[in-house]
This record gives C-alpha cells, sequence and structure tokens, in this order.
C-alpha cells in the first residue's frame, strides 16, 4: 500500500536554505512510520493497530537494533554544498548519488564565505575542528577579505580559460573547495540516522552540522515517530565501555570512579 504523508507533500520541492548559498531540498520520500510497522509485522494494508501501538514498536524496534524496517522508509534530497563539504559528505557509502559536473557545465560564481561568528583559530584540545569563540571582529574581516580576494582571482582565471577556448575539464581545475556543487542524495532511513547520529555531533565540522540539521527537520516531518525513538534512544544516548561500565557501578555504590586521566575526562563528558 502506497504511504502519503500529508505534511511531507506540503514541503517537496521547497529550499530549506543552508549557509549562505546553500540548501537541501526533499525531492521524493518512500514510506513513513507506518511502512515500518507493516514492514514490521509483514503485512500490508493499515491493520487495525492503534498510534499507541504502532509507536511502541517503533521504539521498540529502536532500542533493540532492529534495523531492517527502517531500510523500508527511502528519502531523495537535492542538496547544494561546498565542495569541501561534499567531500565530508560522500563518505557516507550507504547513499546513491548523482553530482553536477564540471565537465559539462560552466560552474557558477559561488563559493562560500564564513559567517563572523564562526571564524575561529584552531582548537588546542582538538586537531580537526575550531575553537568555540570566534575571533576577534579586525581578525574575521580580514580571513573574510582573503578569502574572497583568493576566490575572485580563482574565477577571473577560469573564464578566461574559457574564454580562450580550453575544455571546461581543464579550465576548472584551480577552482576553490569553497565551490558550490550540486547533487540528488538517497538513502534508506537506517543508513539516514546513522549519518545524522555523527553528523549532528557536536564535534562535526560546523558546515555539515547545518545541513545535517536541515536533513533532520525534513525526516522528522516525513516519519516522526522514526524520528523521537532516534532523538532518544541514539542521538541522546551514549555508549559506555566496559571499564566505563564498571566505573558508573563503583560510582553508584562507592560514590568514586576508578578511572584516571584522559579515560575519566571522556567519562566525565560523556556524563554531562
Amino acid at each position: 500500500m502506497h504511504t502519503f504523508v500529508k505534511e511531507a507533500e506540503e514541503i517537496l520541492d521547497k529550499e530549506f536554505p543552508v549557509l549562505d548559498h546553500g540548501f537541501v531540498r526533499l525531492v521524493d520520500y518512500l514510506g513513513s512510520d507506518q511502512r515500518i510497522v507493516q514492514s514490521a509485522r509483514v503485512s500490508y494494508g493499515e491493520g487495525t493497530k492503534t498510534y499507541r501501538q504502532d509507536k511502541g514498536l517503533i521504539n521498540y524496534l529502536m532500542r533493540n537494533d532492529h534495523t531492517s524496517p527502517f531500510e523500508q522508509v527511502v528519502f531523495t534530497f537535492h542538496v547544494k554544498m561546498p565542495i569541501f563539504v561534499a567531500r565530508q559528505w560522500v563518505r557516507h557509502r550507504t547513499a546513491r548519488m548523482n553530482e553536477i559536473s564540471g565537465r559539462y557545465s560552466v560552474m557558477k560564481d559561488e563559493c562560500y564565505i564564513p559567517d563572523r561568528s564562526v571564524i575561529a583559530f584552531q582548537s588546542e584540545d582538538n586537531k580537526q575542528g575550531r575553537m568555540s569563540d570566534p575571533v576577534d571582529d579586525e581578525t574575521a574581516k580580514k580571513v573574510i577579505d582573503i578569502l574572497k580576494g583568493a576566490q575572485e582571482r580563482d574565477f577571473a582565471d577560469y573564464h578566461e580559460l574559457l574564454d580562450m577556448g580550453i575544455a571546461r575539464e581543464l579550465s576548472r581545475v584551480n577552482l576553490p573547495l569553497s565551490l558550490y556543487t550540486e547533487f540528488y542524495w538517497q538513502m534508506d532511513l537506517h543508513n539516514l540516522f546513522h549519518f545524522l547520529q555523527l553528523r549532528l555531533d557536536g564535534h562535526a565540522q560546523y558546515e555539515i552540522r547545518e545541513y545535517a540539521k536541515a536533513i533532520y527537520s525534513i525526516v522528522k516531518i516525513v516519519t516522526p515517530m522514526a524520528a523521537e525513538a532516534f532523538e532518544n534512544f541514539r542521538l541522546s544516548s551514549v555508549t559506555l565501555s566496559g571499564r566505563e561500565k564498571e566505573a558508573v557501578k563503583a560510582l553508584l555504590k562507592e560514590g568514586s570512579i576508578p578511572l584516571e586521566g584522559r579515560e575519566k575526562e571522556l567519562f566525565m563528558e560523556k556524563m554531562k
């Protein structure tokens, strides 16, 4: 039986803006919360189960890692993002993807410029991230001027090469990672939840987190019960190692934590 979600139909092809020139757009969806419970019960049609029973079943499936019913729901998105974000994005290899080609198309003069509020120095304790506090206004202005200047020069060279008749596939090679690209991206809900769990995490890069937030706002419209279960059992949960599990027992029994150094720091961070 085809599933129809009124709220999802209302946002089809609607652009959800992200960053300065980007967006996420729901192109199509297959399935809903109802498809998940139908698949789990190996039945067709709506059946006689109540909303409460359906929600309980979805919670059970999520809590116990019964993943295949969530794979019955599929999303197709049209996304526009900077290339450096897209290169992180494609590491999630469980999706199907088709991207705009600079060999066939002349690329638009659109590059990402970060907002001043997210320009920060390199973190001292995170080798791959930035500090939480932004730089001062003078430094932010200098950073933006450097980025804009380089992008303008790159595109001036790009169009000069095109005007010379040089092939598009060669003219593009010096274009920056900040250049916006577009692609269609399709993924089932189980793998999409895995993507979101990683990319909504505070340790993920700010720019890809913004896209994950937009994606998740759409998922919550199409599959609200599954999204609620995901938040409860995945997004807001923590996984403990064997030693951390024993530390919790000691904390409850003796009021002390038998961990030291970095291991203790990581445990305390999880317990916040």
